[in-house]
């Protein structure tokens, strides 16, 4: 990544293409201008799906892109309880903590930090456009 303090703090987007599904940066949380890519054969989907699925402890946000509307359908469902919002054909975008009714998954939740009774509820937003 590279930074530039000269205009505030701005770092630049980096794109990472990675081979290894191990990656720190497809299994960790990282909050920057970040995007880690990890392609795979159409033969391979399900099998992509399952490691998505396993790869991380986190899932504040997910983004699916398809053509057909099947492959985000098996992708929701296949990935029901990994992210806390889902966007389909559309960019990720912003949530505040306290401000939005819903939170992410597992260690990315924001549900116990809002002070209410969504703490006890595992709730998703999907998006799709």
């Amino acid at each position: 990544m590279k930074g530039d303090d000269s205009k505030g703090y701005f770092i630049q987007l980096t794109v990472i293409l990675s081979k290894d599904p191990q990656s720190v940066t497809l299994r960790e949380e990282i909050f920057e201008s970040v995007l880690t890519v990890l392609l795979y054969e159409d033969e391979y989907y399900e099998k992509t799906l399952d490691l998505i699925d396993t790869t991380t402890d986190y899932g504040l946000t997910a983004a699916i892109f398809a053509s057909e509307r099947k492959a985000l359908l098996t992708a929701t469902n296949r990935l029901c309880n990994s992210a806390g919002n889902i966007y389909y054909n559309e960019k990720c975008t912003g949530a505040v903590v306290g401000q939005q009714p819903f939170g992410g998954a597992r260690a990315s939740s924001a549900n116990d930090k809002t002070g209410n009774i969504f703490r006890f509820l595992l709730l998703r937003q999907r998006t799709e456009h």
